[in-house]
């Protein structure tokens, strides 16, 4: 990817959010099949599904990755050989893997570009090249990892070996996802898709001749503590120094996540990336797009292991809870340009006479007053309270199909 801009590269957990990353700027997509992945609670695409998305894709010049990312048992493997045939042939762009046998299986059954999935842990150089002599197209690096080390990385790899990074998302109490304590608890693997997210659960001790005597890791005198509960990980004010170091594909995290959260973090990103190449990049600028990545729901936010490696405030001990300042209302579905009726699809209850924000895929976002709307049936209406009821608004802005409308919950 050399001489080009680095990739946004977004998750996609369904249709929807597939089309709402490409419209927000996304270079690429990775998503998951209905095996072999590390979310198996996403909505997924079956083999149907698949084809529609890379066929849609395309059709915008973005690049589909699929993960097969599991770190599988001899039973995980039934059905594989079949599976990447069918990849291969619907033309997906590149495999998302961490296991060398699936890795050998995917050279010998298809020409897809390989990538080695961040559950490898890679953090050197000499296992960069290792796997760039295996065959593979990109690495993306494990989540431990400083500016300095990434950057030594790429200095010490072939020009022609990918490196990507995670830039945004959720951070992982274990060494890059390789994580044991959802299985031991509740039996759900997240080496095979199927974290139950303990790390965010709450936590007392109880002394073993005590049974029932539960005693508080108190941190603020209000009780249990959730101990292993990392902050999120938002480097977007980190996007030029990334990108000076070399890395050539930006990822962010959140195939679980809600199409207002992709549309609202890859947006922010879309813009920074463009300003750092146009010449335009600044701290004000990433400092005005971290405003807007806090409009979507979310978790107080770590750079990680960017410049040292975390301690006690990167870590959130009091809640679990995401903070929600505003909600997602709207979806635009149509709109006439001559008549200025925007069509809109309801998301949450909102009211006639509440002050909205619509953003699209551009720099900025509209104020607006909602004064009249009304109903399919023309009737004039005060408030949209129906899941996905299409509501007709006079709106005398450039709207354009996919556009959101959003709302500031009210303290």
């Amino acid at each position: 990817m050399e001489n080009k801009k680095v990739e946004l590269l977004a998750p996609a957990g369904d249709f929807e959010k597939l089309q709402t990353a490409i419209k927000f700027g996304a270079d690429a997509v990775y998503l998951a099949g209905d095996n072999f992945g590390l979310r198996a609670n996403a909505k997924n695409f079956n083999d149907e599904e698949l084809k529609k998305a890379v066929e849609y894709a395309h059709s915008k010049n973005v690049r589909v990755h699929v993960t097969m990312n599991i770190m599988p048992h001899d039973g995980d493997m039934t059905g594989i050989v079949q599976y990447l045939e069918h990849l291969n042939t619907i033309g997906i762009d590149a495999l998302i893997i961490s296991d060398p046998g699936i890795f050998n299986l995917a050279k010998k059954h298809t020409d897809i570009d390989l990538h080695i999935s961040t559950q490898a842990s890679v953090t050197n150089s000499a296992t960069v090249n290792f796997w760039y002599e295996m065959g593979a197209k990109r690495v993306i690096l494990a989540r431990e990892l400083s500016l300095k080390e990434i950057t030594e990385i790429r200095a010490n790899t072939p020009k022609d070996m990918e490196i990507e990074c995670f830039i945004h998302g959720a951070m992982c109490i274990s060494y890059s996802g390789r994580c044991l304590l959802s299985s031991y608890m509740t039996g759900r693997d997240a080496n095979r898709g199927d974290c139950a997210q303990p790390c965010r659960w709450k936590y007392s001790l109880q002394e073993e001749t005590r049974p029932g005597e539960y005693y508080p890791i108190e941190e603020d005198g209000n009780g249990g503590t959730f101990i292993m509960n990392s902050k999120d990980l938002c480097l977007i004010e980190e996007v030029d120094k990334l990108i000076e170091a070399g890395i050539d594909s930006f990822k962010i995290e959140g195939r679980m996540k809600t199409p207002f959260y992709v549309a609202t973090v890859i947006r922010s990103y879309r813009q920074v990336i463009d300003a750092y190449y146009d010449g335009n990049f600044s701290k004000e600028l990433a400092e005005k797009y971290f405003k807007e990545i806090n409009k979507a729901s979310h978790r107080h936010f770590t750079k990680g292991f960017f410049y040292n490696k975390p301690d006690e405030n990167d870590q959130i001990y009091g809640t679990s809870s995401y903070i929600r300042n505003y909600d997602f209302i709207g979806l635009v579905k149509a709109y006439d340009k001559d008549t200025k009726i925007a069509t809109i699809e309801q998301r949450n209850r909102f009211f006639k006479g509440d002050h909205i924000e619509i953003f699209g895929n551009s720099k900025d976002f509209y104020d607006f007053e909602i004064d009249y709307m009304e109903d399919e049936n023309g009737e004039e209406i005060e408030v949209a309270n129906k899941p996905k009821q299409l509501i007709r608004i006079k709106i005398d802005l450039p709207l354009e199909v996919g556009d959101i409308l959003r709302k500031e919950i009210e303290k």
